[in-house]
């Protein structure tokens, strides 16, 4: 029964995005179809076959690794914090960013990922029928994260329609950045982590396709030849490498790895602030309606409105209710926030939940991600192609939400 319940669940988010399409009569069903046998496929390799789930538990053996690479520097640095009784967030999760983050930059740097995005996007603009530039976007902000692959796609930004500007937004809330995973493998199952990538890179299609779906003439489906927005970026760096007919001049290795290490350590101190805060303010709200009604919390509301999505990934009531809290959570702070709170008894849980939570949770899809985005394009493209972007914050928001449910639900499954 369960089963059926967690199919027909996919169903009622794809008819969601159906309903609030833009132009039903536009969508490619075909392309649609296609990405979607690709994102069950790609599931069921990586959960059902042995040597699947053994590449993504290498993967995340491979986090995992650097995350105790990473701990010899905080142990010389900061040996106290690593050596306490049970280390903090911090010190487990985030302060091995600053190992994490200029791993993939010297990558960047020597063209490794950069070649990596080419190819994979165009692969998978060939086997899906998509816009050449939308699938290259797609690989890229898995790489890159939100806001810097928006950076590096500045002039191609510039030169597509602003309802194609729509769609890299909606894109853009379901990223996740490879050099963050290490974070979450510490705190959630990290072979869910990894293959949670995959299938919101395959589900922004799906669900972007059908919200808003835009023809691309052949002309216009191209990949604009650009340098970035920031010539200090190491984002940058990596466009100027892909799409470059002759690689640009790089800036010395040394001076560009002191910027990717303190880049990490404003990422660190970011997510901290955030974390901090609306771990703060939820306590606050929390607070607030105790003087209401004392059995009345903010996680008690979000389940009730989280419910019925929740119901649908195909668990028992009182697990689909727990998950409701933790998907409000995760949507009105952050991911981190959740996976915090989850961690110490996450593998307690029954495998069909926990590898749905871990997936559902593994995004930046959140509220505060929108005003990142909506801040990244307005340094970006003119003022009309902003005011485009600004009135559809809801199909954002909507976006965000519906490629989570539905990432959830492929990888349930096929986990039980």
């Amino acid at each position: 029964m369960y089963l059926l319940v967690n199919i027909l669940g996919i169903f009622v988010f794809l008819g969601i995005a159906l309903l609030f399409s833009k132009n039903r009569k536009a969508i490619n069903w075909r392309s649609v179809i296609t990405v979607l046998v690709l994102n069950l496929l790609i599931a069921y390799i990586l959960t059902e076959f042995a040597w699947g789930r053994a590449a993504v538990n290498a993967a995340a053996d491979g986090f995992t690794g650097l995350v105790k690479v990473a701990n010899s520097g905080i142990a010389f640095a900061l040996p106290s914090w690593l050596n306490m009784k049970s280390p903090d967030f911090v010190t487990t999760s985030l302060l091995p960013i600053l190992l994490i983050v200029p791993v993939f930059d010297i990558l960047t740097y020597i063209g490794i990922l950069p070649w990596i995005i080419k190819w994979v996007g165009r692969g998978l603009a060939f086997i899906t029928g998509q816009p050449k530039f939308e699938s290259f976007f797609a690989v890229e902000m898995m790489f890159l994260g939100n806001t810097e692959a928006l950076a590096v796609s500045g002039l191609q930004l510039k030169q597509i329609s602003a309802q194609r500007n729509v769609v890299i937004s909606m894109m853009s809330m379901s990223c996740v950045t490879a050099s963050i995973l290490g974070a979450y493998t510490q705190m959630v199952p990290g072979q869910y982590v990894l293959t949670a990538v995959p299938l919101n890179i395959l589900n922004a299609v799906i669900i972007t396709s059908i919200l808003s779906p835009v023809k691309v003439t052949p002309e216009e489906d191209t990949i604009a030849k650009m340098g970035g927005s920031s010539a200090n970026n190491s984002a940058a760096v990596a466009e100027k490498v892909v799409d470059k007919d002759k690689p640009a001049e790089k800036e010395p290795f040394f001076s560009f790895l002191g910027d990717s290490i303190l880049g990490a350590g404003k990422l660190i101190l970011i997510i901290t602030a955030n974390v901090i805060a609306f771990v703060a303010l939820a306590a606050l709200v929390d607070k607030i309606l105790g003087f209401i009604n004392p059995n009345l919390s903010l996680e008690h509301i979000l389940g009730i409105i989280m419910f019925p999505f929740a119901w649908l990934m195909g668990s028992d009531v009182n697990t689909a209710f727990n998950f409701a809290q933790q998907m409000g959570t995760k949507l009105i702070t952050n991911e981190f926030v959740v996976m915090g709170k989850v961690s110490p008894h996450i593998n307690d849980f029954a495998p069909h939940y926990r590898a749905q939570l871990t997936v559902f949770l593994t995004s930046f899809a959140n509220l505060s991600t929108v005003g990142m985005i909506v801040g990244a394009f307005k340094g970006l493209v003119d003022r009309a192609k902003n005011d485009v972007i600004s009135h559809n914050v809801g199909y954002m928001i909507l976006s965000g939400i519906l490629v989570s449910l539905m990432s959830a639900g492929v990888i349930g499954l096929f986990v039980w």
